[in-house]
């Protein structure tokens, strides 16, 4: 009797764990489109542009993901989030996907019950100034008052140095990036902290940019990359293996641009990547040519990367770049 109870016990969780799997999925299709949340503008990472239809390097995870579930890049509603609103939005179930530069911590994987699906940008957090407040390094920042957002792991990154460095400084805080561009370029702080690629993007909204500098001290880790809710494997798969398929198509040369010409290669991972060969799509619960469709239509992880970053901030690959090119980014075999 005890051992019936234990089967029907298994069974049950078994049929929970399959329609949780299911729901996400299924729900987007039903719906006929990706919900997805990403920052207030960011330049470069989110944010609309002169016809009003919004880009970045986040704003491509959540196109690539809709162009592998529908085929359609475009089938993304966007939603823009605060950083203190970003979990509340994603828990709610208000957006499928949340791909807003937000720091892959343990708490924020355990504890919040969501799941980091990769690293789509490593970052680190910085320091930007006016070249006449007259300072090259952050530890000469004691007595500043210092811009900040709320609700980030950036607040506590700050204390922890400025504690570490024995300084003082003064907190001014700020909801999202427009209103921190904003109340420092007006001078009502000294320095603007966040991650580096924040700075930068930042700073080409200033008044005058020129006139501003990056610290060269780095004093974090900010994996920053794409979460979902937990209890949805299948979607967290989704989400997960369409950021990797954007690397892995980089790695093996195919662009947006050559791809329909990689059918005739006699490479096995090429063709398992376009769908010629293999049931990647079938174990994801998608089309055979999801993949094929992402980079297609959003381009691999170099592509994008160029295309939001480098060609609009001047931003380098660094740590970004591929790990055969001395970089971190590395995706595992899609076998």
């Amino acid at each position: 009797m005890k051992f019936g109870k234990v089967l029907f016990a298994a069974a049950a969780a078994t049929a929970m764990t399959t329609a949780a799997q299911a729901g996400t999925l299924d729900d987007v299709k039903a719906r006929g489109e990706l919900n997805c949340g990403v920052a207030t503008p960011l330049p470069g990472f989110a944010a609309p542009n002169a016809e009003n239809v919004w880009e970045g390097l986040d704003v491509d995870v959540c196109r690539a993901v809709a162009a592998a579930v529908f085929g359609d890049p475009m089938k993304v509603k966007i939603t823009p989030t605060t950083s203190k609103e970003r979990f509340t939005v994603l828990q709610s179930g208000e957006i499928d996907l949340l791909a807003r530069n937000t720091t892959w911590t343990l708490s924020r994987d355990v504890n919040l019950g969501f799941e980091f699906v990769g690293i789509n940008y490593y970052d680190g957090q910085g320091f930007l100034v006016n070249k006449s407040l007259g300072v090259s390094s952050a530890t000469e920042l004691d007595g500043a008052s210092v811009c900040v957002q709320t609700g980030t792991t950036t607040e506590l990154n700050l204390a922890d140095y400025f504690r570490a460095q024995g300084m003082q400084y003064e907190t001014v805080p700020v909801a999202t990036a427009e209103e921190g561009a904003k109340v420092y370029d007006e001078g009502r702080c000294d320095v603007y902290t966040t991650d580096a690629s924040g700075l930068y993007s930042l700073r080409s909204t200033l008044s005058a940019p020129d006139e501003q500098i990056v610290l060269p001290e780095i004093i974090s880790k900010e994996p920053l990359g794409p979460l979902v809710r937990h209890g949805d494997q299948q979607w967290g798969d989704i989400a997960r293996w369409t950021l990797n398929a954007m690397i892995i198509a980089e790695e093996l040369g195919i662009t947006s641009a050559n791809i329909d010409e990689m059918s005739s290669s006699n490479n096995p991972s090429v063709l398992r990547l376009i769908g010629a060969e293999g049931n990647m799509g079938e174990q994801l619960g998608l089309d055979a040519k999801w993949a094929y469709n992402v980079v297609k239509n959003v381009g691999n992880y170099g592509e994008s990367f160029k295309r939001n970053l480098t060609d609009t901030l001047n931003i380098e690959r660094g740590l970004n770049a591929q790990w055969k090119d001395g970089g971190l980014v590395y995706a595992p075999p899609m076998r």
